[in-house]
């Protein structure tokens, strides 16, 4: 499979240069026959094609597979596999194995080789944006800017990776299991994987650099990642972890210039980068059309056979803990019955379905992908606060800044110690619903899976518990990375 990345790295040049990229004043429209690496980065404008490429990978379909469009994929598998998020029906049978916890313990599965050649692939594209950038002509804020984003990009794709790949991060132990194959720089050859403590440490180095080189760097739109999204990785990192200073005040630097959005923005369907909380995400050009391999084809009003049949829900123990003055309990119909509740075209109501992401043109898949967003970074830092000690009333103000602004009815917490972490991990819950977190943050914090005493459908799930730390955490690597190789790259425990 690290043969096939430099393959794919030419390729994603190619389609970006050919008007396919994010940012329509960087776009080239030179043939493919012109394109090689010593003109593609010839000159910073030509360069930006590399880093739109890129962005353009996270929507592009993904092996022909209608479930796997970018890293939309990823958000829906990461929220699937964990207790908050509900499939009332098996519809077409899309994201179900794995549902069942069945999909990322087969080394020939669909979502293993997606999530590990996905990442690597931008891997691929970012190192070779690093390795040539600075001979581009142009200005040193280009450069700054395009090779910043090629360092937080490797930096974010290794920690998406490793929290699936490698055993979860504990800061009291060495963390000396298998990581990830640290691929540096253009290659072919097959490299080991190396520990995970190794591959925090060249997150946290590429993540480092990242700020560095985007302090002070304006971006053309929200697609492209800036300082700011650089330090919410940050945040995040330090935050799986277990730093919690470096996380709270990381997460703090992160969001300023971003405000919450009004509870009326609340309810218009979390499509559109335009919404002043949203620090990063793909503003979906209407040209790229993504039919039936969107987000929006499963998790939204855009009428496709699987919305239609399985409108995703909230687990009910969680909508419970809601109170009825917050906006976001207005996400979603407990009933099942209420006919002013928004359904697909055709589409079946069952309770606790969801309205939170809403196109406006339902009769078209593309819609705009949030990344990241303020209020997780006021809700990292809560949590770090909250677990660090001693700061329970810093970590009860950042909480009540997020949580009045949800319910006007809400009031300072007056919690402490484990209570007040446990009202932060609900309020994340409720926040980040269907973002792409709930099996990370399960993960990290070595929890169990409990779908138990909910709306589970237990014929559709099947899994209903899994203990903490079992080998089920750990995604395989792909069946054909280890034959590629030729056993170079060694398999998690079966």
């Amino acid at each position: 499979m690290k043969k096939n990345i430099i393959n794919k790295i030419v390729a994603l040049f190619l389609v970006a240069l050919l008007g396919i990229g994010c940012s329509k004043d960087y776009l080239q429209l030179d043939p493919p026959s012109t394109q090689t690496p010593e003109n593609i980065f010839a000159t910073t404008k030509n360069a930006f094609a590399a880093i739109n490429g890129i962005h353009r990978t996270m929507y592009t379909q993904w092996y022909g597979t209608q479930a796997l469009g970018g890293h939309s994929g990823n958000m829906i598998y990461m929220d699937l596999l964990a207790e908050d998020f509900v499939m009332p029906a098996q519809a077409n049978g899309w994201f179900v194995t794995e549902y069942r916890w069945l999909g990322h313990r087969n080394d020939a599965s669909t979502i293993n080789r997606f999530s590990y050649g996905f990442y690597y692939t931008i891997i691929g594209n970012a190192n070779a944006i690093i390795a040539n950038i600075d001979r581009a002509e142009g200005p040193e804020a280009d450069k700054k800017l395009i090779k910043g984003q090629a360092y937080a990009y490797r930096a974010w794709s290794y920690f998406q990776m490793v929290q699936l790949f490698g055993e979860r991060f504990d800061k009291t132990k060495a963390n000396d299991g298998l990581g990830m194959s640290l691929v540096l720089a253009p290659q072919t050859g097959s490299l080991p994987r190396s520990t995970v403590a190794e591959t925090y440490n060249q997150i946290n180095s590429d993540i480092d650099q990242a700020i560095t080189l985007l302090d002070g760097i304006a971006r053309p739109a929200k697609s492209h990642l800036n300082v700011n999204v650089a330090r919410g990785i940050k945040a995040r990192i330090a935050l799986t972890q277990q730093n919690w200073p470096l996380a709270a005040s990381t997460a703090a630097l992160a969001r300023q210039g971003f405000t919450l959005m009004s509870n009326a923005q609340y309810l218009q369907g979390f499509s559109n980068t335009t919404n002043p909380e949203w620090i990063w995400g793909i503003d979906h050009r209407d040209d790229h059309n993504t039919f039936f391999y969107s987000f929006y084809a499963y998790l939204g009003n855009f009428s496709s056979t699987n919305t239609r049949g399985n409108p995703k829900a909230i687990f009910s123990p969680l909508y419970d803990q809601i109170s009825a003055t917050d906006i976001r309990k207005q996400l979603w119909d407990p009933t099942g019955t209420n006919a002013s509740f928004p359904v697909v075209s055709g589409g079946t109501r069952f309770p606790y379905m969801t309205r939170k992401f809403m196109l406006d043109n339902p009769g078209n898949s593309n819609g705009d992908l949030v990344f990241m967003r303020a209020a997780e970074m006021y809700l990292i830092e809560a949590e770090a606060l909250a677990r660090q000690g001693g700061q329970d009333v810093a970590a009860r103000q950042a909480l009540f800044t997020l949580a009045k602004q949800r319910d006007p009815n809400y009031v300072l917490s007056t919690n402490s110690g484990q209570a007040l972490i446990n009202e932060i991990m609900i309020q994340r819950r409720v926040e980040l619903w269907a973002e792409g977190f709930r099996f990370y943050d399960l993960k990290r914090l070595n929890e169990p899976l409990n779908r138990a005493g909910g709306n589970h459908n237990n014929t559709v799930a099947q899994i209903i518990n899994e203990p903490a730390g079992t080998l089920n955490w750990q995604f395989l690597i792909p069946r054909l990375e280890i034959e590629y190789t030729l056993g170079v790259v060694q398999q998690n425990p079966l």
